[in-house]
């Protein structure tokens, strides 16, 4: 299973071109425009969430509702091309008047000058066009496909807030799906915790009056997925080492944990091993999850936990020094409009990403080409691992 993203922040539409969706999938249209929808929301976000309304265009692979097999073509709509027609317009010449927006200034942070420096882009716009997080939007409609497959197939996945800023909003560490969904739909911040709403919208709201901005940290779990997905046989069939990279190219992710993962090299082994259990109804499992249902690149039963750090947003109405890409003067960065935190949003782009990544290994371990077949297969060794 692949998938490809096209398209610009203010260009007309973003594309989406996903294979390897079993034929025979029904896909829930509501489902996926719902989670498009809550990407969008969330404390923090800026005006541009306001103007857009976002809405998947399914134009290929699906017929009648139904998966055919094929590459599935999704489009997302940017209303607010709207505004930018002539600017960001790909048949017509460059001329004064719709280059006003060009940008020499590059914002610390972004991937302003290293884009421009790399394809030699005199125009940082060029770059933060394609750079922008916009682009997630479309993985999120990609993964809301991958989600409702697994669900098929009985595994549940969510991804949630657990920290905003230095304001730690999960203390728990939840293994239940159903049980962390409840509580995140009982606020506007997708945390666990509604005693910690308050607080951290007032942590947002004086970094905002400050122009400054918030990162933060979310929490993934996905769980029944089957044990041994992914290998050790050789490095890159690692599962959570697929999971991982997959993780850090979103936008603004600074780092990855699996499991209790920095935590665990501070405690000895007898503290962190998840101690093996066997029972006749079930079989093999684990007492704990530190590791976070991985062993040795693969799953192990126990619930997927990925944990993803989310730098703040380099956009600052407050800019900081830079120096421009034409005149070489310092001078303070240029100012885009931005949000003062989007890690709401962000725990629904990772949970997107990871339900991805455990739909490929799905996909090429067992036969991917009809869903029913598929999940006979699933079903199946299932039981050989009850019985092992």
């Amino acid at each position: 299973m692949n998938y490809l993203t096209a398209g610009e922040s203010h260009g007309p539409q973003l594309t989406g071109i996903l294979e390897g969706i079993p034929a025979g999938l029904t896909i829930d249209v509501d489902g996926i425009n719902d989670l498009l929808a809550a990407r969008q929301g969330g404390y923090g976000r800026g005006n541009r969430q306001q103007i857009e309304h976002d809405q998947i265009e399914i134009t290929g692979g699906v017929r009648h509702k139904k998966t055919l097999g094929s590459p599935i073509s999704l489009v997302i709509k940017n209303i607010d091309h709207n505004h930018w027609k002539d600017i960001m317009n790909p048949l017509i010449d460059a001329t004064p008047e719709n280059t006003i927006r060009n940008l020499t200034r590059p914002r610390p942070g972004h991937a302003d000058l290293a884009g421009a420096i790399k394809y030699n882009h005199q125009d940082l716009r060029n770059v933060l066009e394609r750079s922008s997080a916009r682009e997630t939007a479309m993985r999120v409609a990609i993964g809301a496909i991958c989600k409702q497959l697994l669900k098929q197939l009985d595994i549940d996945i969510v991804g949630y807030v657990e920290q905003v800023g230095s304001k730690i909003a999960d203390q728990k560490a939840l293994l239940d799906v159903q049980e962390i969904e409840n509580k995140i739909k009982q606020n506007d911040l997708r945390v666990t915790d509604q005693a910690q709403v308050e607080s951290i919208h007032e942590l947002i709201d004086r970094t905002k009056r400050n122009r400054d901005t918030l990162g933060g940290v979310v929490r993934v779990v996905a769980t029944n997925m089957p044990v041994g997905m992914g290998s050790y046989v050789s490095f890159d069939q690692k599962l959570d080492g697929k999971i991982a990279g997959a993780v850090m190219a979103v936008n603004a992710m600074k780092g990855v944990e699996i499991g209790d993962g920095f935590a665990t090299s501070k405690n000895p082994g007898s503290a962190v091993m998840d101690e093996i259990d066997w029972q006749e109804t079930k079989g093999f499992g684990r007492l704990t999850d530190h590791l976070g249902g991985f062993e040795g690149g693969m799953t192990n039963g126990m619930p997927v936990i990925v944990k993803a750090a989310m730098k703040p947003i380099p956009t600052l109405y407050k800019p900081l020094q830079s120096a421009d890409i034409k005149t070489k003067e310092i001078k303070k960065a240029n100012v885009e409009r931005s949000d003062t935190t989007a890690i709401v949003p962000a725990s629904i782009v990772i949970e997107s990403v990871v339900a991805i990544e455990l739909a490929k290994v799905i996909t090429e371990t067992f036969d991917g080409s009809n869903l029913e077949r598929l999940k006979r297969q699933v079903a199946d060794y299932r039981k050989e691992v009850l019985n092992f």
